[in-house]
């Protein structure tokens, strides 16, 4: 990916008064890292899907029967030699059957989309799946149980529930025992989520996540430093006992499932710190919405629930996938060692936290976009 962007850029210095379209940010990144920057003579616009690319594709066919379904975009304008560089970008957004658009500067983009996946639309909900499995089984269910409490709950009721009126609606359809469980799972896992989230999001705003994705692709490839090393390719991420009872249960699936509610405490805790952390830090609703929700419950998640965390992490860019493989394990860790010993030592939490969530204004913003979502769900073979 890097060689073909770089070429890219290199090959408009050649051409005075073109436009460089780019599909996403890192350009820029890689750029900043080098203390370099785009050809002053040409306009550099982005449109950038808020999904994978086979989602994209996805529901662009399926756009074809249903009017409006598509994956929305977000289009930054880093410079424009003639004024139409604003036209071009909604232009191409319609092209790729985005719902709509909304727009933000490509340096906010890049930032938020690495970050995005490296938190709750990959990640995270990677670590937080294994996880809970593991802590599930120890209670004493069974595998299959456990994988369905830990991950069919989150890719089925979970993210219909968040895809279609929003992550508040996941605690209020929940009876009154299931809501103490979820606030109980929510307030220990907020701060915990927060704190990897935040070193994350540093790392990525620093350039250093873009280095690390760098020189992560030149250890795959056996181009090291030096050369010394063979190439190491990224190995599988769902070979384990737990991804394995997961295709047995993917195989004999009847009817829905209901919501696990400390799963959904969980789940949601991590979904609504990436949206504190990014609101935080100046990002647009647009984006923070679309990079810690609609992404994850229009266009990732249906794909772990077709068919495991290996189909939805790796039919991502490589950027995506090596962040993931790098970040599971630190949300995983930090669930484990912090968020579920302060429920089972039944130390006090911050319930504070859980008023909060309730009280939160993205929530209103989340049901207007909602509204605006594509007219068909995903479906994914």
């Amino acid at each position: 990916m890097l060689r073909s962007l770089v070429g890219s850029e290199m090959c408009i210095r050649d051409r005075p008064g073109a436009v460089l379209g780019l599909s996403h940010g890192f350009l820029l990144g890689h750029l900043d890292s080098l203390g370099s920057s785009f050809p002053e003579d040409c306009s550099v616009v982005m449109v950038a899907p808020k999904g994978m690319g086979p989602s994209v594709r996805r529901l662009y066919e399926q756009g074809k029967q249903v009017n409006g379904a598509g994956i929305n975009v977000s289009f930054a304008i880093e410079q424009d030699l003639n004024g139409s560089a604003a036209d071009l970008a909604i232009a191409w957004g319609v092209g790729v059957g985005a719902p709509y658009c909304f727009q933000t500067g490509l340096r906010r983009e890049f930032t938020s989309d690495i970050f995005g996946e490296r938190g709750i639309l990959l990640g995270g909900v990677h670590g937080i799946a294994e996880s809970l499995f593991r802590r599930y089984t120890a209670e004493g269910m069974d595998d299959e149980a456990a994988f369905k409490s830990a991950v069919e709950s989150i890719t089925g009721p979970i993210t219909k529930t968040i895809s279609h009126v929003g992550i508040k609606a996941v605690y209020d359809g929940l009876d009154h025992d299931g809501k103490q469980v979820f606030a109980d799972a929510y307030c220990a896992s907020y701060v915990p989520s927060l704190d990897i989230l935040a070193e994350c999001y540093e790392d990525v705003a620093s350039g250093n996540e873009i280095s690390s994705v760098i020189l992560a692709g030149r250890r795959h490839s056996g181009d090291s430093t030096g050369g010394e090393l063979r190439p190491l390719p990224m190995g599988e991420v769902d070979n384990t006992h737990m991804w394995q009872v997961g295709k047995k249960v993917r195989s004999e699936r009847a009817g829905e499932i209901s919501v696990h509610p400390f799963t959904a405490g969980v789940y949601c805790a991590m979904m609504m710190a990436q949206i504190d952390l990014l609101l935080s830090r100046g990002h647009c609703v647009s984006e923070v919405i679309n990079e810690s929700v609609i992404e994850a419950v229009d266009s990732l998640n249906p794909y772990m629930h077709a068919r495991g965390v290996s189909y939805m992490v790796d039919n991502c860019s490589v950027t995506a996938r090596l962040g993931a493989r790098k970040w599971a394990p630190r949300f995983d860790y930090n669930l484990m060692q912090q968020a579920y010993v302060a429920i089972d030592r039944k130390e006090p939490l911050e319930t504070e936290l859980m008023d909060a969530f309730l009280s939160h204004e993205i929530h209103e913003a989340i049901s207007v976009c909602a509204g605006m979502r594509p007219s068909v769900d995903i479906f994914v073979e």
